[in-house]
């Protein structure tokens, strides 16, 4: 894989237990050439958890990428027109932004980057975090699953005997997910047994 000159938007969501397996992808596009611009979500930045301090996320996606991270709308809406970006990825997505994402609601940094790259037919690449994923958010993953130019990371089932609904994607399938997509095709299997016994 080679994504020298590929500028790839890297949006993160609220799903903090997600955080770790999501930045060392992020690390492997920097070293596979990309212009990583990262985007949060304000749940990403301001709230604490004991998997760490918002602001250290945030601090830690803008020394890995080496640029700023974008959090409000207003800072992402240029991305569309002025610089726009060969990909859209967002990971972890939760099922909230996932709701909003195929519902057209675009309320945040993330989703208004995701917008800009549809609006400019370029691939918006997902990897879902959900606890509802087999639930109420399934109606919204398939709405997404047709959509044109959005692809997902393969997910499945992280937890079926305790969280029997939650869906999480293979994080570390994020770059090949990318490759595929600028390609516009869906990597395969994208339904994969993420739980083992």
């Amino acid at each position: 894989m080679d994504f020298k000159g590929k500028h790839i938007g890297f949006g993160m969501t609220g799903s903090h237990c997600t955080y770790s397996q999501v930045v060392p992808q992020i690390e492997r596009l920097v070293e596979l050439g990309a212009n990583v611009t990262p985007f949060v979500t304000y749940t990403v930045k301001n709230t604490n958890t004991r998997f760490g301090d918002g602001q250290e996320w945030v601090n830690k996606l803008e020394e890995v990428t080496g640029n700023k991270v974008i959090d409000s709308v207003v800072e992402a809406e240029p991305f569309g027109p002025n610089s726009p970006m060969d990909c859209m990825i967002i990971a972890p997505l939760t099922g909230n932004s996932l709701s909003k994402f195929a519902n057209a609601t675009t309320d945040s940094a993330v989703l208004m980057a995701a917008k800009a790259t549809l609006r400019n037919e370029s691939p918006v690449v997902l990897g879902i975090s959900t606890n509802d994923g087999l639930g109420l958010s399934m109606a919204n993953i398939a709405k997404l699953m047709v959509a044109k130019n959005v692809f997902f990371i393969p997910f499945g089932q992280d937890d079926p005997v305790k969280k029997k609904t939650s869906l999480v994607s293979r994080m570390e399938a994020i770059p090949e997910t990318v490759e595929a997509a600028l390609q516009k095709k869906q990597i395969q299997p994208v339904l994969i047994e993420k739980f083992r016994d």
